[in-house]
């Protein structure tokens, strides 16, 4: 099942009488403890500034404890096999592309552009396999940025924020 690609006019902000609503891909799992994919849209974006005699902005802040960032590179014909996410994670491809399949069957295909919410944690064992597969995509490595939390958020719901 391939879950459908999110509209980029969604994220621009441009109309300032509106805060914007930011689509993103979450992988998560289900009351069956098997993971999904869902599109979910990001609320609760403010205008303020950034500090100094900056401009205000359009800003959704997210006061969670981070356990760490990182930059990853996906090199060409990487594969991840079944695994779950390490911990509650925001992933933002930088450059190239990547996949998710999760166990319910349902994938996705992201790249520059796209944000991706993983929290496939606990999942039930599907012939030995647990959590969902990941793997570059085309003929270029896939730069991410990963910013991984310390507790999960809004568990066992498609779109907890």
């Amino acid at each position: 099942m391939q879950i459908s690609r999110l509209d980029p006019r969604d994220k621009d902000g441009s109309n300032q009488d509106r805060a914007p609503r930011m689509p993103f891909y979450s992988l998560w799992t289900g009351a069956n403890g098997l993971s999904h994919l869902a599109t979910c849209m990001l609320d609760g974006f403010v205008e303020k500034s950034i500090g100094g005699q900056a401009a205000p902005m359009w800003m959704r802040e997210f006061p969670e404890e981070i356990e760490t960032m990182y930059f990853s590179i996906l090199p060409v014909g990487w594969l991840g096999e079944w695994h779950e996410s390490p911990s509650p994670q925001w992933v933002v491809p930088l450059s190239g592309r990547w996949f998710i399949e999760a166990q319910d069957g349902s994938r996705i295909e992201m790249g520059p552009g796209d944000i991706h919410w993983g929290q496939d944690i606990g999942t039930a064992s599907v012939d030995g396999n647990h959590g969902h597969r990941s793997g570059q995509l085309g003929a270029q490595p896939c730069i991410q940025l990963m910013i991984r939390f310390r507790r999960p958020i809004g568990t066992g719901s498609a779109c907890p924020f």
